[in-house]
């Protein structure tokens, strides 16, 4: 009797894999353009050039620490209020990190670090759901996160070149991009009372800084109230 084959070896990072992922992030890849052309209009507005804008697109890849940054600049923030803003508003990637060990340990040093670099919110979540369905192939991260991060470079690069006809984005409403976008994350993130506590808390920090003269620095001063509250109200776990 002949020997059985071995089963075959299940694929860690396969281009199948990579596909797989690409396709599936389509529908988030084209809801990113408008917005990464806004970021680029905004970054043309606030006197960046279209390479510098697209240098921090390809960088940072953050909406959030992206169009925070740009508007710390415009009002007047020197580069540690930018730097800082853009630490704390991506902080958040190192439990989306660790969440994924499982997963892309697998994978070899290159293979990891490149997926984690093109990862973004909304493509981690659409891998993690994949992941719990039984997606093994860990390229599906890359594949995904690479399908968002081309239309954001290439949003960033037309928003910032035609950014001499919209001279004035205030005019579009475009200066009130931020302010709309952590306002819809709030209402998706306040479940309860106690969730309004860092909320309260980051605004009335925010505000008091602005009026202070720290413009610059709202949204960092934001940021850590609205953690240092949330971890101190937190009930202890048993």
């Amino acid at each position: 009797m002949a020997p059985a084959r071995p089963p075959q070896a299940r694929e860690i990072f396969s281009r199948a894999g990579f596909w797989r992922g690409f396709m599936a992030a389509q529908p988030i890849a084209f809801g990113l353009i408008a917005y990464a052309v806004a970021f680029g209009l905004l970054a043309s507005a606030a006197g960046w050039s279209a390479l510098e804008a697209v240098l921090m697109s390809a960088t940072v890849f953050s909406g959030s620490a992206q169009v925070a940054s740009v508007g710390g600049w415009a009002s007047g923030a020197g580069i540690g209020a930018v730097v800082v803003t853009v630490l704390m508003l991506n902080s958040r990637y190192t439990l989306l990190g660790a969440a994924l060990r499982p997963w892309l340990g697998q994978a070899s040093t290159v293979q990891a670090y490149a997926s984690l670099h093109v990862m973004g919110d909304a493509n981690w979540a659409l891998s993690m759901r994949a992941h719990a369905a039984g997606e093994s192939d860990a390229a599906f991260l890359f594949g995904s996160g690479l399908a968002t991060f081309l239309p954001w470079i290439c949003g960033t690069l037309v928003g910032a070149a035609i950014g001499d006809v919209f001279a004035r984005p205030e005019a579009l409403g475009l200066d009130f991009l931020l302010v709309a976008f952590c306002a819809a994350m709030a209402v998706g993130m306040v479940k309860t009372d106690s969730d309004l506590k860092p909320l309260l808390a980051a605004v009335i920090a925010a505000a008091a800084v602005h009026l202070a003269g720290f413009t610059g620095w709202s949204a960092v001063a934001a940021g850590l109230a609205g953690m240092a509250t949330a971890w101190f109200s937190a009930e202890p776990t048993s």
